[in-house]
């Protein structure tokens, strides 16, 4: 259904439930999935969290200054985007790493021309870095180069199977949203992702769909357009 997708990944759901570091039997499993969307057809590109080591507004960068803290939570996510690309790469696909800091040994620097050329080239690339500035989350990075690259739609891949109106895991009332506006997001203040995001989305009107990663197989089946999770429309 979808000709290039970006595929949004928490760096929680790299832990698999283990909290802090990179589970590896789940990494493979998620690359293996990348690798099924790219034998489709599809153009896949990534933006890889960095929850599993550090977040500039977790509990353990409460005393930091709220810069040097975000620069951590950049390079966390640079550790599970290379994680990430020796997964794929082991299945024999080409896929390059761009980060928004610039550190050349490990990763080439961001530049849009280049990024898309790698997709046209079938090769799979990973954001990492964030934007690259301090206060903005990786859910903004990911709406950002989505709309750079001009992607179909954002895929944000999650631990639960959708957006509810409570948070599921506390709320066993909490109603799920098979549909909803950008608009009614911010409305009812809900925490799928941060309002900078979801206003950057909202204004360039670019679909995204919230979807559950713990099913085996899911992202094979939304990028070919099964109805899954929650679909956000402008």
């Amino acid at each position: 259904m979808y000709k290039r997708v970006l595929l949004k990944l928490s760096g929680e759901a790299l832990a698999a439930g283990k909290g802090f570091g990179i589970d590896a039997v789940f990494i493979h499993k998620i690359a293996a999935e990348i690798a099924a969307v790219h034998a489709a057809g599809c153009e896949i590109a990534i933006v890889v969290g960095g929850g599993n080591f550090f977040r500039g507004v977790a509990q353990q960068a409460i005393d930091m200054d709220r810069v040097a803290a975000d620069h951590m939570g950049m390079l966390s996510t640079v550790i599970n985007a290379i994680a990430l690309q020796d997964a794929i790469e082991k299945l024999g696909l080409f896929c390059r790493v761009m980060s928004a800091i610039e550190m050349h040994q490990v990763a080439e620097p961001y530049i849009r021309r280049r990024a898309m050329r790698h997709l046209e080239k079938r090769r799979i690339v990973i954001f990492a870095a964030g934007t690259g500035n301090p206060y903005f989350s990786t859910d903004t990075a990911a709406s950002l180069r989505a709309m750079e690259i001009k992607a179909d739609v954002l895929l944000k891949a999650t631990s639960v199977d959708g957006i509810y109106s409570a948070d599921p895991k506390l709320d066993p009332t909490a109603t799920k949203y098979e549909e909803i506006s950008y608009m009614d997001i911010l409305k009812l203040n809900l925490r799928v992702m941060d309002q900078t995001a979801v206003s950057l989305l909202k204004d360039n009107n670019l679909p995204s769909i919230v979807f559950s990663m713990k099913v085996p197989g899911n992202i094979v089946r939304v990028v070919n357009g099964e109805k899954l999770g929650s679909l956000i429309i402008p």
